[in-house]
């Protein structure tokens, strides 16, 4: 990896669950370790993964958990970002991939889910994306209870399309010496090169929460976990070989993307409020808007002169009580509600907006009381999936956009629950934020609300969609 132009790879795997992820962070923390500068990426709309890439790569770590979170946005520095081959298209895949490798050496994206496995119209895959910015994948797979079926599992994903190249294994979950050489003595008949064979190792799992992993700050001893892993992959991977495999980034012309919320953007960020892509604040930064963060748990108000405020998706749920006493942030939303900022929020910002959140274990917490709603984190099973929305709302953006849905909870609207209204029906007397329908085209029923200038649905806005 000398090459003075940036290089890339993707790491993928035949399924969920095979560690792609633990053997990501390993291989950014043992290149950091060498002196490389590693961009980080993942592929699709997931929030966690990007926080513990930004991690690992060492991309101003305090910053990603605290203060200003998303110094890639602004500085260029190697904070994560999301591709998604679903929201995005090709253009601005390639445009997002080269700005976000310049001045790195090494672009490193992990995969979503399966190889090949998409959305529920066939796309969006990691395979998609090889595709698109026609990078090698390095396929990482669980070689648990099996032997040389590990050449067979091998040679269907790198047969299964044309203008997909694996270029190479990672074998985990190795049992033994005698296992690896089995496992090595079948892939030789593939003749796709193994970058060596990660060893059974439950300290290299992370542990899960209702939504998926846990945030880095919420891990006691991370850095000690990122450094255990560095070294595990630095001990039983090729890194020479590694170095062979990656590909150039192809350079690409600056992209539009969605306006700024507004000139001067206030938005909450803490461990209730974690969830925003970078890419947004990249092209609000880059539109000459201004950027400032503050913390509601910390009772912090939107700055005074704030023409926008912005509440991201998160965890509020897990601090109800904490919220509920936040005196200095409701007081400031409601004076940037009076002086006609434009408020919105997104999921777990949207939830805070309401009248009251109601958390797992049934404890009901007062909220701002901005928007006639109440959520409750009662839903047996989430709703997940991507969206195309439609609106005429006060958000300066493109009438269509692409977002995606990802939460436990459901809303209530009091006093119209006995006049017919659906869970997801749009409040009584005030019109829905957006229109929707999920990725094959079905019909949704509208989300969210708006209020004057106050708005916010359970949607995550990914990108602006083809017109």
């Amino acid at each position: 990896m000398t090459d003075p132009s940036p290089r890339g790879f993707i790491i993928a795997a035949p399924r969920s669950g095979s560690g792609k992820t633990a053997v990501t962070l390993g291989i950014a923390r043992a290149l950091v370790n060498s002196g490389y500068r590693v961009a980080p990426a993942k592929t699709g709309p997931d929030y966690i993964d990007p926080a513990f890439l930004s991690r690992a790569a060492q991309a101003d770590a305090g910053e990603v958990e605290t203060g200003s979170p998303f110094a890639a946005a602004t500085q260029k520095s190697t904070a994560a970002i999301n591709l998604d081959p679903w929201a995005m298209d090709a253009a601005t895949l390639r445009a997002r991939a080269a700005q976000h490798a310049e001045r790195h050496d090494i672009l490193l994206i992990e995969g979503v889910m399966g190889l090949f496995d998409s959305a529920i119209d066939g796309k969006g895959s990691t395979a998609d994306l090889a595709a698109t910015l026609d990078l090698p994948v390095i396929l990482v797979v669980d070689c648990d209870r099996q032997a040389q079926s590990v050449a067979a599992l091998v040679h269907g994903f790198a047969s299964w399309r044309n203008d997909v190249t694996i270029a190479g294994i990672i074998l985990n979950k190795v049992a033994s010496d005698r296992h690896e050489t089995m496992l090595r003595d079948a892939l030789a008949k593939t003749a796709i090169p193994c970058l060596g064979a990660i060893p059974r190792r439950a300290d290299l799992a992370l542990p899960e929460r209702h939504l998926g992993l846990v945030l880095p700050g919420d891990i006691e001893g991370i850095e000690d976990h990122l450094a255990r892993a560095g070294s595990i992959m630095t001990t039983h991977l090729d890194f020479r070989l590694l170095g062979a495999i990656a590909a150039p980034v192809a350079p690409a012309a600056q992209i539009p993307s969605l306006a700024p919320l507004g000139q001067r953007i206030a938005i909450a960020h803490d461990a209730a409020f974690a969830f925003i892509y970078p890419h947004l604040l990249e092209s609000w930064h880059n539109a000459g808007a201004s950027v400032n963060f503050f913390s509601p748990l910390a009772n912090q108000a939107p700055d005074a002169d704030a023409d926008a405020v912005f509440l991201p998706g998160g965890y509020p749920e897990l601090h109800g009580a904490t919220l509920a006493n936040a005196s200095g942030f409701k007081s400031g939303l409601v004076s940037a509600r009076d002086r006609g900022a434009l408020i919105y929020g997104e999921c777990g910002g949207y939830m805070v907006l309401g009248q009251t959140l109601t958390d797992k274990s049934g404890a009901t917490y007062p909220m701002m009381g901005l928007l006639p709603v109440s959520t409750a984190i009662d839903r047996p099973k989430r709703v997940l999936g991507y969206r195309r929305l439609t609106h005429a709302s006060p958000l300066p953006w493109p009438e269509k956009l692409c977002a995606h849905e990802f939460h436990y909870s459901q809303q209530y609207f009091p006093n119209v629950e006995q006049s017919g209204v659906t869970e997801r029906s749009t409040p009584y007397l005030l019109p829905p934020l957006f229109g929707a329908v999920d990725a094959l085209g079905t019909p949704l029923d509208p989300m969210g609300c708006v209020l004057e200038n106050v708005m916010g649905s359970y949607a995550h806005i990914i990108e602006g969609a083809a017109q």
